[in-house]
C-alpha cells in the first residue's frame, strides 16, 4: 500500500515544476558560443544605450589631511545585451538569470578620479540578466575618491566633492552614457553622519570634443555636496580660545607685586600653541589659503603675544626709582594727566596731597625768611635782633660795656651755647635734607607706579576690545555659523 500511495503522489505531481533542467539548457545556450568581447549591438554603427546612477549609502570619512573621501556607494548600471534574449516559455517559464560578471560583457565604466591601491573598489555581485535581454549590475564598493577640500571657511565650511565616472575605452559613439535619474544620486538609504550633513548629490551628464578626435567622449559626473557640523570644533576649540583670551586680558588686573603677572601670560601663549597645533594637525599642509580657525587663533595669539610684551613694560615702569630713572616731561603729561583723564582714573588722596603740598611750601618759604636760630628757637627775627640791640642803643651802657672785665667774660661765655646751636642747625640741616629727598624720592617712586597702573588699565580696555571684536568678526564673516 506504501509503494501504491508514493506512486500516486508522484503522478500527480504537475510537470515541469522543477526549474533546474530549463536554467541549466539555458545557460548552455546562451553562454556556450558566447564572446565576452564582442560589444553586444545589433548594428555595429549603433551606440550601446547605458543607463548609470548611484546610491549613497554612506559617507565613512573626509580625510583633509589627504584631500581624499571615502564613501560607500552602489553603482547601477543598466543595458540590453541582443546576444542574452530568449521566449521564456521554451525554458519552463525562466524569465532571469544570475550571470557573473566575468562571463559576459559588462560596461568598463571606472571613476576617473579614484585614488584607491586597487583603482577600482567595486565588487564583481552577479548581472541580473532578463529575457528581452536588459542586464542589471548593481556593486557595491568602497570609493576612495580624490576631492580638493577647501579649507578656507573651517570649521565652518561647506565642500563640494565631485566623482567622475566614464568609460575607460570606449567613446561615444559606441557607447552612450545617460544619466538615469535627473535629480542626481539616489540618498534614500543614506546613513547619517557625525562629522558632515549631507546637502545633495546632483549628477551631470558631460559630452567633451577633443581637438584630436571627432569622436565625443562622454562621462557622467556626480557631485556629493556636504557641509561640516560645527558643534565639535566650537566647543573644544573656539570656547576654550575665548576664555584663554580672557584669562589673558585679566592678567592685566593682577598686581604687579605679586610676580606671577609674567608667567601667566607666558602660560597663557604656550597653551593657545597647543590649541593652534592640533588646527594644524587636523589641516592639510597647503599655502592655498588659510583656515577661518587658524586665523582666529593666530590674532588671539597676537593679542597674547602683545600682551606679554605690555606686561613687561609695565613691570618695568612700576620697579622703577629715583636713583635709576628720571620721569620726563612727556612721560608725566601723557601718563599723569591725560591718560588717567581720559581713563577717568585719579590717585588716591590727590587733592589732599596737593593742599599738604601746598601748606608745606608756604611754610617753606616763611621758615626761610628767618634765621636758622630763629628757626630752632622758633621766635620771631624783629623780636630777637630788638631784644639784642636795646642795650646797645644807650651810649652809656655802651660805654660801660667796653670797659668793664665782667662783661667781656660774660660775652665769652656766652660764644659756647651758640657754637653748640650751630652744631645743631648743622645736623638738623642734614636730617630735613635727608627727609626732603627720601619724601622726592618716594614720591617719584608713585609716580612711576601710578604710570604703570595706568598702562595697566590702558592694555585691560584695548585687549578686551580686540578680543571681542576679533571672536564677532570671525564668527561673523563665517558664510553659516549654525552649530548643529
Amino acid at each position: 500500500m506504501s509503494t501504491a500511495t508514493i506512486l500516486l503522489v508522484f503522478l500527480c505531481l504537475p510537470h515541469g515544476s522543477v526549474q533546474g533542467p530549463h536554467e541549466k539548457r539555458l545557460l548552455h545556450m546562451l553562454l556556450d558560443h558566447y564572446n565576452v568581447l564582442e560589444r553586444p549591438v545589433a548594428n555595429e554603427s549603433d551606440p550601446l544605450q547605458l543607463s548609470f546612477g548611484l546610491t549613497l549609502m554612506q559617507i565613512i570619512d573626509v580625510d583633509e589631511k589627504n584631500q581624499l573621501l571615502i564613501t560607500n556607494i552602489w553603482l547601477k548600471l543598466e543595458w540590453n545585451d541582443v546576444n542574452l534574449r530568449w521566449n521564456s516559455s521554451e525554458f519552463g517559464g525562466v524569465k532571469d538569470l544570475r550571470i557573473p560578471p566575468h562571463r559576459i560583457w559588462k560596461p568598463d565604466v571606472l571613476m576617473y578620479n579614484s585614488a584607491d591601491e586597487g583603482f577600482d573598489g567595486t565588487y564583481p555581485t552577479n548581472v541580473v540578466v532578463r529575457n528581452n535581454g536588459s542586464c542589471l549590475y548593481v556593486p557595491p564598493g568602497i570609493f576612495k575618491s580624490t576631492c580638493k577640500i577647501d579649507i578656507t571657511w573651517f570649521p565652518f565650511d561647506d565642500q563640494r566633492c565631485e566623482m567622475k565616472f566614464g568609460s575607460w575605452t570606449y567613446d561615444g559613439f559606441q557607447l552612450d552614457l545617460q544619466l538615469q535619474d535627473d535629480t542626481g544620486g539616489d540618498i534614500s538609504s543614506f546613513i547619517t553622519n557625525g562629522e558632515w550633513d549631507l546637502l545633495g548629490v546632483p549628477g551631470k551628464r558631460n559630452e567633451i570634443y577633443y581637438n584630436c578626435c571627432p569622436e565625443p567622449y562622454i562621462d557622467i559626473t556626480f557631485i556629493i555636496i556636504i557641509r561640516r557640523r560645527t558643534l565639535y570644533y566650537f566647543f573644544n576649540l573656539i570656547v576654550p580660545c575665548v576664555l584663554i583670551a580672557s584669562m589673558a586680558v585679566l592678567g592685566f588686573t593682577l598686581p604687579p607685586d605679586s610676580g606671577e603677572k609674567l608667567s601667566l601670560g607666558v602660560t597663557i601663549l604656550l597653551s593657545l600653541t597647543v590649541f593652534l597645533n592640533m588646527v594644524a594637525e587636523t589641516m592639510p599642509a597647503t599655502s592655498d589659503a588659510v583656515p577661518l580657525l587658524g586665523t582666529y587663533f593666530n590674532c588671539i595669539m597676537f593679542m597674547v603675544a602683545s600682551s606679554v610684551v605690555s606686561t613687561i613694560l609695565i613691570l618695568n615702569y612700576h620697579h622703577r626709582n629715583a636713583d635709576t630713572h628720571d620721569m620726563s616731561t612727556w612721560i608725566k603729561l601723557v601718563f599723569l594727566q591725560w591718560l588717567p583723564w581720559i581713563l577717568r582714573m585719579s590717585r588716591p588722596g590727590q587733592q589732599d596731597s596737593r593742599k599738604s603740598l601746598q601748606m608745606r611750601e608756604l611754610e617753606l618759604k616763611e621758615r626761610s625768611s628767618k634765621s636758622l636760630l630763629a628757626n630752632v628757637l622758633d621766635i620771631d627775627d624783629d623780636f630777637r635782633h630788638g631784644g639784642a640791640l636795646q642795650p646797645s642803643d644807650h651810649p652809656h651802657h655802651h660805654h660801660h660795656t667796653e670797659e668793664s672785665p665782667s662783661a667781656l667774660a660774660a660775652a665769652h661765655n656766652c660764644l659756647g651755647p651758640h657754637r653748640e646751636l650751630s652744631l645743631i642747625l648743622k645736623e638738623l640741616r642734614v636730617l630735613t635734607d635727608k627727609l626732603r629727598k627720601e619724601d622726592e624720592a618716594a614720591e617719584v617712586t608713585n609716580d612711576w607706579k601710578f604710570a604703570a597702573m595706568v598702562v595697566d588699565r590702558l592694555c585691560l580696555i584695548i585687549f578686551t576690545l580686540f578680543t571681542i571684536i576679533a571672536t564677532i568678526a570671525v564668527l561673523f564673516s563665517a558664510p553659516h555659523i549654525i552649530v548643529t
